[in-house]
């Protein structure tokens, strides 16, 4: 029996050369483990042996399983890459140039994002960036922020579920978590993790509870902007907003500030632009911003001596920036990847 199962393999290693589709695979198969394969015939053989043969007859046969299996796996995966290189069609020469002549580009708010950070650091600010899942102690209790204001009501700002559901947290979080609503948590992060002086830009994704409309989204970019150090003014915070604002604007861009009030900062001020070569502004003023000098609570919270520090804070929406340097008119045009969109920005 040993020599017709050695006999039977190299009559099946002599064959497999002439396996070129699946079709012949699979008589070539048949021909060996079929029902009336020659392999077949031999195993029904095993009841004529004495009992003392046959278990080494199972030994034998099974290693003959075992090797014809290993050159019906070699087939398959030789008829596979064939099939494969065929519909790959002939090899590909890696010196020619690529048939596709379209590059990429930047997402023109990724595009406006960049360009004002690279004014900003040109100033000595650097980019600082924090998560999109926040406690209410770093978007609202470290800001100054009442339990009552409109802000941290569930009507604007996006809650996860439960606390308990998180399992164990700290007792820092156990207020619960949120999508931020703005990027000032970055602020309090940072300030928390140096000493002043501190000159950040922190951009990022933010979330409300917004309708949808042109001028408004639930998902949307904002830029907010903190300098801490001493004697620091608004005389301070009305300068970098004016060379900011004509740096990306254009020459002949002013600002000016009207009072508000935010709890983060004190004094507070609504930000106006005017650029008259703007044809989409003109020679109106239009609010761009808010910002104001920090609230001396807001540096206790976080261990700075508001006696000896100051500072101020900015913040913008990305959106709004973009839609007035390009003449946009519904801010949803930057989240629907239309491709007639997006080509004129490259």
């Amino acid at each position: 029996m040993e020599q017709n199962l050695n006999r039977l393999i190299e009559k099946a290693r002599h064959e497999i050369g002439a396996v070129k589709t699946r079709a012949d695979f699979e008589a070539f198969k048949a021909r060996f483990v079929g029902p009336k394969g020659d392999l077949t015939q031999i195993m029904k053989g095993m009841g004529k042996l004495s009992k003392e043969e046959r278990p080494i007859a199972g030994r034998l046969i099974n290693s003959a399983k075992a090797t014809f299996q290993e050159l019906f796996d070699e087939v398959l995966e030789r008829i596979g890459n064939e099939e494969l290189a065929a519909k790959l069609g002939p090899a590909i020469d890696p010196s020619l140039p690529s048939p596709d002549a379209n590059s990429g580009s930047y997402h023109p708010l990724t595009q406006v994002r960049e360009e004002i950070c690279r004014i900003f650091k040109q100033v000595g600010f650097s980019v600082a960036e924090g998560t999109e899942v926040e406690t209410e102690y770093y978007c609202f209790d470290a800001l100054n922020t009442p339990a009552d204001h409109p802000a941290r009501d569930l009507q604007d700002t996006f809650y996860f579920p439960d606390k308990a559901r998180f399992g164990n947290i700290s007792k820092k979080e156990e207020e619960g978590y949120l999508l931020r609503p703005h990027t000032s948590s970055v602020q309090i992060r940072t300030m928390l993790e140096q000493e002043p002086p501190v000159r950040i830009i922190s951009p990022g994704r933010c979330f409300r509870r917004d309708t949808v409309d042109a001028t408004h989204s639930a998902n949307f970019q904002q830029i907010e902007v903190l300098y801490v150090d001493k004697n620091v003014t608004v005389r301070d915070l009305k300068a970098l907003l004016d060379y900011f604002f004509e740096s990306l604007l254009g020459k002949g861009t002013t600002t000016r500030f009207r009072p508000h009030f935010f709890p983060y900062t004190e004094p507070s001020f609504e930000v106006d632009f005017s650029s008259k070569h703007l044809a989409k502004v003109g020679s109106d003023w239009v609010e761009i911003g808010g910002c104001g000098m920090v609230e001396p609570s807001v540096f206790e919270s976080v261990g700075y001596d508001p006696d000896e520090y100051s500072g101020f804070a900015f913040g913008v929406g990305l959106e709004r920036i973009a839609m007035i340097l390009y003449g946009i008119d519904d801010i949803r045009y930057f989240y629907q990847n239309d491709q007639r969109f997006l080509k004129q920005f490259v």
